[in-house]
Formats: structure tokens, sequence, C-alpha cells
């Protein structure tokens, strides 16, 4: 499983999530001796979240978002705790999927730093996914993955083209019984980013220069260094879920910017849903 901590924007993400989870998509195996569970779930809830304006801000805000809570267990098109994701290969011990995520605007009015400057519109990542499984306890206790994910980051706002790609390869361990029946999930991983996208977060243009701001070009390369973890667990018909996430970037391509006041960020937050319907189809689960 790769644990996910909730959009930094709950719009862009969920909006998506629905959709993609409304798509026509092949039946489940049926023939699988994994355990069985509704095709799908619907439902609702609501998460607090506290996250940096961006990686190296010193900015941070706090938001309660509206969460839908989708599950969709197709062959070819998933909704689950792992994220929406189009299945396009899967075999024995690997998964190419098509996957997303999403972040929030900034308004450079609210942070020092981007005082002056243009905000920061929200934006969507859209790429393919390549996930393999390393090991698995033979109890089924833990399980141990590699994820490798490259997308494409578009701005949602008029103007905006895509801003550039990010690479964030991830090493999973999942641990569904933890305690007491939670599951919990541990994730980390470097980042790498191109020059338009770092140049789009961190670059400083001459107009934009001031005498605490210097012009500054930022360059592709290494974006530092992720680590999370979350635990979930499900309660009959309620979902409560919570993560913390610390980011480094020591050693980042852009970690000289003047827009980057801090090297390390810490986000977090929890979140409760509550399954109001489900289909009296069923289909193959290992979640």
């Amino acid at each position: 499983m790769t644990m996910q901590p909730p959009p930094h924007s709950g719009s862009a993400l969920a909006a998506l999530t629905l959709a993609l989870a409304t798509l026509p998509a092949h039946a489940a195996d049926t023939g699988s001796d994994a355990p069985r569970r509704p095709l799908w779930e619907l439902g609702a809830g609501v998460a607090a979240v506290q996250l940096p304006d961006y990686a190296g801000a010193d900015v941070s805000h706090r938001y309660l978002l509206p969460v839908p809570y989708v599950v969709y267990r197709g062959q070819w098109l998933r909704a689950d705790r792992e994220g929406a994701r189009a299945v396009l290969i899967d075999t024995p011990g690997w998964e190419l999927t098509l996957s997303a995520h999403a972040s929030a605007p900034v308004r450079s009015h609210d942070n020092p730093a981007r005082l002056g400057m243009a905000n920061l519109p929200a934006t969507v990542e859209l790429g393919p996914k390549l996930a393999t499984q390393l090991w698995t306890a033979a109890d089924g206790s833990a399980r141990l993955s590699a994820d490798l994910p490259l997308r494409a980051v578009i701005g949602l706002t008029r103007g905006v083209p895509m801003l550039g790609t990010v690479l964030t390869p991830t090493l999973n361990l999942d641990l569904p019984r933890w305690s007491s029946g939670w599951n919990l999930g541990l994730q980390t991983g470097p980042t790498w980013g191109s020059q338009p996208l770092h140049a789009h977060f961190y670059g400083v243009s001459a107009a934009d220069a001031t005498a605490a701001r210097p012009a500054y070009t930022a360059r592709g390369g290494y974006a530092g260094w992720q680590a999370l973890a979350a635990v979930s667990q499900r309660f009959d018909h309620t979902w409560i879920g919570a993560f913390v996430r610390v980011e480094r970037l020591d050693g980042a391509a852009f970690a000289d910017s003047p827009l980057v006041r801090q090297r390390q960020a810490v986000a977090a937050g929890v979140a409760v849903a509550w399954v109001l319907a489900s289909s009296s189809q069923e289909a193959r689960s290992d979640d």
C-alpha cells in the first residue's frame, strides 16, 4: 500500500477521484481466493490538516476540507486508500497504474517571502506509477513495496502551462494489523523535479527582486527527502485516518533560493468519513 496524506487541495483531487470512479471499468476477477467486498462504496467526511505553503516555506495554513469517501474495486479502475488510479498492467508482483495527486494554491500576500509576487495556482499531477511488492510476511501482517511515480504537474488556472515533471520513488512498509485493528503505513523516499517546475516555485525574476529577495534562477534536480506515517481504521460504517509527513531540503537544487526559509517542513492531519452506500455486487479485495 502507498499511504498518501489528504490532498493539499481537497477540491482538485476529490473531484478527480470522483470522476475516475464513475468511468466504466471491467468487472473484477471473480476467480480469486482473495476476500470479497462490495464493488463500490460511497460516503462523505471531513479532514482537518495543517500544511506548509510549499516545501521550504516558513508559513503554514490550516484547512478544514470536505472529504469524499470513494472505494471502487474494479479490475482496471480502482479508488481506495492507495488513491484513485487506472490500472494499465497488473501482473504478480508488479503493477503499472495511472495515478494522480494535487496541491493547494498559495496566496503571496499571506506569505512574507513571496510578498508582491504572483500567487501560485493549485496544481494537479498526473502520470504513470510502477509499483512492485518486495516482501510479504507469511501471515500477511506486513508488506514491503516500492513505487516509482513520474507525474506531469499542471497549473489549475488560465494562462499557466504544464509546469514541469516530478519523480518521487518511495519505499513503503504496510502493517495492516498493526495494533488493535489499526493499519499503519510508513513511506520514505527522495524527490526530483524538472527545472521549469523548480523555477515556478523557487525562481525570482528581476522584476520580483528586492533588497531582501535577490533574483534567483532555479535549477532542476534533487528536491529533498520526505518521510510519512499514516494510520487508519474502519469501524463498521465509519473510517478514521491520520498522517504526519516530514520533508527535508538539505542538498536540494533550490535550497539556496531566497524563497526557501527553512530546510524542514512538517504537515499533519486527521480525517473521518462515513460510508453511506455500497454495492450489492462484490469484488476481490486485498485492502
